[in-house]
């Protein structure tokens, strides 16, 4: 690295304005349509239970089997690709995702929604932790929870574009012989192997390989990701296993574990709780909630910003996740409690907020005190434990649904466990020699 009298002199806020607006759009785009494939499912329930005969367990499991095959290879995954490339890999995940996200339009019953969702997450692991991975190699610790924030509000702005989306698929019901959840598995299948082709020509690698970087700008971009690396103890915490011995991975494992349980419930469930009080039954039923589903994820999409840019401006981690974490709390028990589909509406608004509003602060944590192998590690073993998360909460909530015939008991649960990781969270502590210890 240059001595710093010899580094050129750059505007930082318009070096990382320009880096935002060229990677940020494109790969929120990637990320959308990684979160549909993803969760289009939840859509679709209502009218594949009935075409399929599917309980609520069965598609409680097979919603959740997802994150069983994404775990088990989320943690190769990361190591590959910083073996291969960001561009390389991330293709190859896109392109295979998206054949098996097409493929779900063939499900005919129980098992083979099992396998193809099983296979859905062996083809989409990396891709999360990967992007988050990507993220660290143009911003520094500094600037990462913004970054994070707006790469995030893709997960957001997904129910938002998903619903009405989903709502017109539906309605293709009968047409060339298929249901309406076959056209919707299509049409939001198909366009990510498309986009997967198109990482290996748009996605740079690093600063490095963007030629819309200037030299001087590449050489102080690497200093300052180098310095930020120095401080925040990245630079000694850079091989695999010091990423398994680190007790500030765990703990933060633990808390993106609790998240996943809340963030899946509200994809792959809300839009079934939200039916139960317009009486579903009728046809038109999936594609009227698909509407209204739209904005709880507006909603956590301004609020997802905002947060990450309040965690940037404060410096403040802990704070902004605790108290994201109570917000889904009151959402979940308010749900529970509901007995009207604008309050169960409004609720589920507060809760689907504290999901997402945490995302950018959380995860500008563990990018900062691990570096290289170390950080490909603790980032996937994070996801991976979430991964279990998500298989666990709507698995959870199918099965507790069965058994009460109600969503009130698996909603106190998931309300309680917000505020076990609020307290987790507090606990931590994020400065680079205390979180070793």
């Amino acid at each position: 690295m240059p001595p710093a009298q010899s580094l050129p002199s750059i505007d930082a806020s318009k070096l990382y304005s320009k880096i935002t607006w060229r990677l940020i759009p494109y790969i929120f785009i990637l990320y959308i349509l990684a979160y549909l494939d993803r969760v289009n499912v939840g859509f679709a329930a209502a009218d594949m239970q009935r075409d399929l005969h599917l309980s609520n367990t069965v598609y409680g499991t097979g919603a959740g089997i997802f994150f069983l095959g994404s775990a088990l290879f989320d943690l190769p995954s990361n190591l590959m690709l910083t073996r291969f490339g960001p561009r390389r890999w991330i293709a190859r995940i896109m392109i295979s995702w998206g054949i098996v996200a097409t493929g779900m339009a063939f499900v005919t019953g129980a098992h083979s929604f099992y396998l193809l969702r099983f296979l859905l997450g062996l083809g989409e692991a990396g891709f999360f932790p990967g992007m988050i991975l990507y993220l660290t190699f143009w911003f520094p610790s500094a600037e990462r929870a913004r970054a994070i924030a707006k790469f995030m509000t893709a997960t957001s702005l997904a129910g938002v574009v998903g619903g009405p989306l989903s709502s017109f698929l539906l309605k293709l019901e009968g047409r060339s012989g298929l249901h309406g959840w076959q056209w919707l598995f299509l049409s939001e299948g198909l366009p990510t192997i498309l986009m997967g082709v198109s990482v290996l020509f748009l996605l740079k690698d690093k600063p490095d390989d963007a030629n819309w970087l200037s030299h001087e700008e590449k050489q102080w971009l690497d200093a300052e990701l180098q310095r930020d690396r120095n401080e925040g103890g990245a630079t000694a915490r850079h091989n695999l296993l010091d990423a398994f011995k680190l007790p500030l991975v765990w703990m933060l494992a633990a808390v993106f574990f609790i998240s996943q349980i809340g963030v899946y419930t509200v994809n792959l469930w809300m839009p079934l709780v939200l039916n139960s009080f317009v009486h579903a039954g009728t046809h038109g039923d999936a594609s009227l909630i698909a509407r209204y589903a739209t904005f709880p994820y507006l909603a956590a999409a301004i609020f997802t910003v905002i947060i990450g840019w309040s965690s940037d401006r404060t410096g403040d981690r802990r704070w902004h996740i605790a108290f994201c974490l109570l917000l889904c709390a009151i959402g979940f028990s308010w749900v529970a409690i509901a007995h009207s589909l604008l309050a169960a509406l409004v609720a589920f608004t507060l809760a689907t907020m504290g999901w997402w509003g945490m995302m950018g602060p959380f995860w500008a944590i563990p990018t900062r005190v691990l570096g290289g192998r170390a950080a490909a590690g603790g980032v996937a073993i994070i996801t991976i434990l979430g991964g279990i998360g998500g298989f666990t909460g709507p698995y959870l909530t199918g099965l507790l649904r069965d058994l009460t015939h109600s969503f009130s008991a698996g909603l106190f649960v998931i309300g309680g466990l917000a505020i076990v990781g609020a307290v987790v969270t507090l606990a931590i502590r994020t400065s680079p020699r205390s979180a070793a210890n």
